[in-house]
């Protein structure tokens, strides 16, 4: 039996996202849905992908409703703009980088209609998501997400971590153990880069011992020491999940003072170098306080 998805949101990653929930149903005969709030982008991807430019009312016709938008705020004005028109049956998984007690209090009020929720992010950067192989850490019943793993064409690894909730809180720590690798590797290169030492050198042998993380394999090279800082993903929304990591801590009541301070850095990062900055630009405060580039 053919299935219809909808994907809500077509940013850096839910294009590339959407792009194989189309390319998944060519090969299954299903549907693939997209909206966007700006309905131009919607009929562009439908021209490139093959998928099916739909007005919000339409996705209710979907089994499965992805969404992925910049927080959970734009996900509740969504839901309150469908409220009543959704299916029972229906399964919405949120791939949004959302907060936790969002997903709890979307969840129970999706339930009272009969559908069913998942919080779901992803990892991996657009690049996972064009290739089909982002991580995807699912909170919410496990029943639910065996229902609807078949159509998780963007994945190429799928873990259920807990119940509702539970994909979020991982995906803020997540962001924020790479966003503590990357201030790091930031201080650290700035200060040898007061010392004379040539950074790429550094890089290369700290990329062949202990010290090597991703953003000093391939973020601090090829945005920072370029200097070419391409935006994917904006520094705004970085400090956002830094901060939903530090909720999840004070929530635990857990002593986390690293990942706190470095919330407190990335906040002060997208207020300083500016929000809508690509989220490697946050080194750039780490070189004003230095008096030296990183490059």
């Amino acid at each position: 039996m053919s299935r219809t998805t909808a994907f809500l949101g077509l940013g850096a990653m839910g294009w590339p996202m959407a792009a194989q929930l189309a390319r998944h149903a060519g090969e299954t005969g299903g549907r693939a849905l997209v909206w966007n709030r700006t309905r131009e982008k919607a009929d562009a991807h439908a021209r490139e992908f093959g998928s099916e430019a739909a007005e919000l009312p339409e996705v209710t016709g979907a089994n499965v409703i992805f969404s992925c938008l910049p927080t959970s705020a734009e996900v509740d004005e969504v839901l309150t703009a469908l409220a009543g028109q959704l299916r029972p049956g229906t399964v919405w998984v949120d791939c949004t980088s959302g907060r936790p007690d969002a997903a709890r209090r979307q969840a129970a009020g999706l339930a009272a209609s009969g559908v069913a929720f998942l919080d779901a992010p992803v990892s991996g950067g657009p690049g996972g998501a064009q290739a089909g192989t982002l991580a995807v850490m699912v909170g919410g019943d496990a029943a639910v997400l065996e229902r609807v793993r078949g159509d998780l064409a963007f994945a190429g690894k799928v873990v259920h971590v807990g119940e509702t909730g539970s994909g979020f809180a991982v995906k803020a720590i997540n962001n924020t153990l790479m966003a503590v690798n990357m201030w790091a590797a930031g201080e650290g290169l700035a200060a040898l880069a007061r010392t004379g030492v040539d950074l790429h050198a550094a890089l290369e042998v700290i990329n062949a011992g202990s010290g090597r993380s991703y953003p000093t394999e391939t973020l601090i090279p090829q945005r920072v020491l370029t200097r070419e800082f391409p935006l994917t993903f904006q520094l705004g929304l970085l400090a956002k999940d830094a901060g939903i990591a530090a909720e999840v801590v004070q929530g635990a009541g857990a002593s986390a003072p690293v990942l706190m301070q470095v919330a407190a850095l990335y906040r002060a990062a997208a207020h300083t170098v500016g929000a809508e900055a690509d989220y490697s630009a946050a080194l750039k405060l780490v070189e004003q306080l230095n008096g030296t580039e990183i490059k």
